[in-house]
């Protein structure tokens, strides 16, 4: 395996500042590529996480220029990976939300996909007493897109859309191999089904997923769960880091995933397709 087989994880507890936050997000991803990984992916919301959900008004960008769309591209430059941007808020076509978007770029600074979050975090955690309504501030998209990348098919989900199986299937259709999932898991749903949901949406598609999240206290006064994980196609969990601040990196063995689906065909066993 080359060196540029090797993926990497990125968790972090942001806040409001975002200058503080792009550092400490450089920092990480200097790490990462110190360590060999040639993907990166980043968390949700890693550039910002402010009082109130509206502050993201604030900071959102036109598509195609703006500091988080310049940082991720001249980031991605520097240090020779491929970067899942995690998310950043583009402003859409109602002037009250945003886009929730994850920006991809290659290993030379080049934006090569953009994908839209569609599925929106709007419940009530009546145990904790928090309630979330994303779409009152996000705009849910439409763009999805698997990729060709030197790891594989690339795919991606945002955070809540983790819950959703045929999202990923749809991103089979189109031949995924590795996932990528952003996300910002509340403390309370991460501990009862994060690390499942991962590992099942690599069992079913025979997928890798590389799952980087958010992992500590927000002065919003948010918790969220953390522990990124990188788990391989037969569900194992082959790295993980539980709370707080860090990276996390392996070696994917394509070879292995290609013998997996050969000799366990369930994926061509299918008698149903998503719509």
């Amino acid at each position: 395996m080359s060196e540029t087989s090797k993926v990497a994880a990125v968790q972090m507890a942001s806040g409001p500042n975002t200058t503080a936050n792009l550092l400490e997000t450089e920092r990480l991803i200097h790490l990462a590529a110190e360590a060999g990984a040639g993907l990166v992916v980043l968390p949700e919301n890693f550039a910002f996480m402010g009082k109130r959900d509206r502050d993201l008004l604030h900071l959102a960008e036109p598509d195609g220029e703006g500091q988080l769309q310049d940082f991720l591209a001249k980031t991605a430059s520097r240090y020779g990976v491929w970067l899942v941007g995690g998310t950043i808020p583009l402003r859409s076509n109602d002037p009250s939300r945003v886009r929730s978007v994850a920006l991809i770029h290659n290993d030379q600074g080049d934006r090569v996909a953009r994908i839209d979050k569609t599925h929106l975090f709007d419940v009530v955690l009546p145990d904790v007493n928090e309630r979330y309504q994303e779409s009152a501030t996000i705009e849910p998209g439409d763009q999805s897109a698997v990729l060709d990348t030197p790891f594989g098919r690339l795919g991606v989900v945002i955070c809540y859309e983790l819950r959703f199986p045929e999202t990923a299937r749809r991103l089979l259709d189109s031949g995924l191999e590795l996932l990528a999932v952003p996300a910002a898991f509340t403390a309370l749903t991460g501990k009862a089904h994060w690390e499942i949901l991962v590992r099942a949406r690599a069992i079913e598609n025979l997928t890798y997923v590389i799952a980087a999240a958010q992992g500590g206290y927000h002065l919003s006064g948010r918790e969220t769960y953390g522990h990124s994980m990188i788990v391989d196609p037969w569900g194992n969990v082959l790295a993980q880091i539980a709370r707080g601040v860090g990276q996390i990196c392996c070696t994917l063995d394509r070879d292995r995933q290609a013998s997996i689906r050969r000799t366990f065909p369930v994926l061509e066993h299918r008698r149903l397709k998503c719509r």
